[in-house]
């Protein structure tokens, strides 16, 4: 009993816990990978009637977070404009201060629940101020008024102003860089060095060439589940580094699959155990960075003679690009150097199937006469709502 007591003392109890966090400092994993599954399935398997629903928004960095609420199963089958509107404290997202730190969350899109399963949802949402003006950080509202030019209320594929008569299409090539939980260490790399060059990685397989397939394919598997429009996936250049494709998506609908996108992988890693990053250059040296190309038409590049008018939007681009590149991410500088797959940033180009490129003009649209161009130049972690809506005001102005 004596022995039992001294070791409940505060510094015996510190003591212990000082040695297992030298021992075996990232034994500390929260990932359901590292927890007993059986456990955490008989609650997860639990009958209930009521639908949990995962309220996801942007906070002042970019970033998705979330938090959950209860919501009747009658009014969720109503649509997402009968949702509730949610708040949460501002002032721990760097997005209002402490003595008024509300912030107002309104549904826009609902997507099926791919963690919780069931008829659960996940719910993106803008935000808003008390007076319902959107944040500063929040460039979906712009984004929406530069889609319909002004003329009527945000509805979910823009049948409604200059969008409804061009119908513009993405498709979004968003790449990402996988880490061990240390956040130095690539997935697949020695600990402080270097793999082989790059080479064999690009849609290789095999143990010594796939870093990360896992991830990439519970992704995938979960981002068709909740409805997304996920066209494909590929392990690119760089070992640890991946790459999915969200599209052909129309007007606003791109950007927010996106944005979900982003969160539904940010969970993948959270439940397997290792870090993502879209930092467009995380590794310098002879390494590829990453970027979110963007694939973009209208009904007017689409139809017979439309090359024509993607050679238009080339010279329109042209003119505007420090614009674009001012809004096209943070660090792209570290990215767009010339090398790599990249045009250099302080230059623009235009060409068929030309990767070097700031636009790139696929050869099948050079001789079919119409189709689309793929702009080269955004980065991995690019704002989609600020980078589509410009895109498009550019390209059809």
């Amino acid at each position: 009993l004596a022995g039992g007591a001294a070791a409940l003392r505060p510094a015996a109890r510190a003591a212990r816990a000082t040695v297992r966090m030298g021992a075996e400092p990232l034994s500390q994993q929260t990932g359901k990978y590292a927890m007993d599954q059986a456990v955490l399935d008989k609650y997860a398997s639990l009958p209930r009637d009521q639908i949990q629903a995962e309220y996801v928004f942007i906070d002042a960095d970019c970033t998705a977070r979330s938090k959950c609420r209860t919501l009747d199963a009658a009014r969720v089958k109503q649509g997402v404009d009968r949702l509730p509107k949610w708040t949460y404290d501002g002032s721990s997202t760097g997005q209002a201060p402490g003595d008024d730190s509300e912030v107002i969350i309104v549904p826009r899109a609902v997507y099926k629940d791919p963690f919780r399963g069931g008829d659960n949802i996940l719910v993106l949402c803008d935000t808003y101020d008390p007076e319902g003006n959107p944040l500063p950080t929040n460039s979906r509202a712009p984004a929406v008024a530069k889609f319909e030019a002004g003329n009527a209320p945000a509805v979910a594929k823009f049948e409604a102003g200059n969008a409804a008569a061009e119908k513009p299409w993405y498709g979004l090539e968003q790449e990402y860089t996988l880490f061990n939980l240390d956040g130095v260490t690539p997935l697949g790399w020695p600990v402080g060095g270097f793999p082989k060059p790059q080479g064999p990685y690009y849609c290789g397989a095999g143990a010594d060439k796939s870093f990360g397939r896992a991830v990439s394919d519970a992704h995938y598997a979960a981002c068709l589940y909740a409805g997304l429009e996920v066209s494909g996936t590929n392990a690119e250049v760089m070992p640890g580094q991946w790459e999915y494709q969200i599209g052909p998506s129309v007007g606003i609908d791109a950007a927010d699959q996106l944005t979900i996108s982003r969160y539904i992988l940010d969970r993948i890693c959270e439940d397997l155990g290792v870090i993502v990053s879209i930092d467009p250059k995380p590794i310098s040296g002879d390494w590829n960075g990453a970027g979110c190309h963007m694939n973009f038409s209208t009904e007017s590049t689409r139809k017979a003679g439309g090359l024509k008018t993607i050679e238009e939007m080339c010279e329109k681009l042209g003119k505007k690009h420090q614009e674009h590149i001012a809004a096209y991410g943070e660090g792209n500088e570290r990215r767009l150097t010339g090398d790599c797959e990249t045009a250099d940033i302080n230059t623009f180009s235009w060409g068929v199937a030309d990767r070097g490129c700031s636009i790139r003009v696929p050869r099948d649209t050079a001789a079919e006469g119409c189709g689309y161009l793929e702009d080269r130049r955004p980065s991995s972690n690019v704002d989609p709502y600020v980078a589509t809506a410009l895109l498009f005001e550019t390209c059809t102005n």
